[in-house]
């Protein structure tokens, strides 16, 4: 479970922060543990939230561009050779 450390290293290591803390001390580290673990969780799931919706923002701004710039450059494609290239007129 904890790699190379065997049960007793781990009873040993509960005794001496048993000795250091006190009994009436281990349930407030634990409860102070649990919340800074589950803080930890919330904001990783959080960022990678945030980071999934910029994805799909820059995506969805790209998109537009792609198509506005499409007709542009099949209209110069499409005209005869020394024809020159008239824009589009804009609404």
């Amino acid at each position: 479970m904890f790699g190379s450390l065997g049960f007793t290293e781990l009873i040993l290591i509960l005794m001496i922060v048993l000795i250091i803390f006190g009994a009436g001390k281990l349930p407030q580290l634990g409860e102070g543990l649990g919340k800074a673990i589950k803080g930890f969780k919330k904001s990783v799931h959080e960022a990678d939230a945030i980071e999934a919706e910029a994805q799909a923002a820059v995506q969805q701004a790209a998109a537009p561009n792609a198509v506005n710039a499409a007709p542009t450059q099949n209209a110069a494609l499409n005209q005869p050779a020394g024809a020159s290239v008239q824009p589009a007129p804009r609404a």
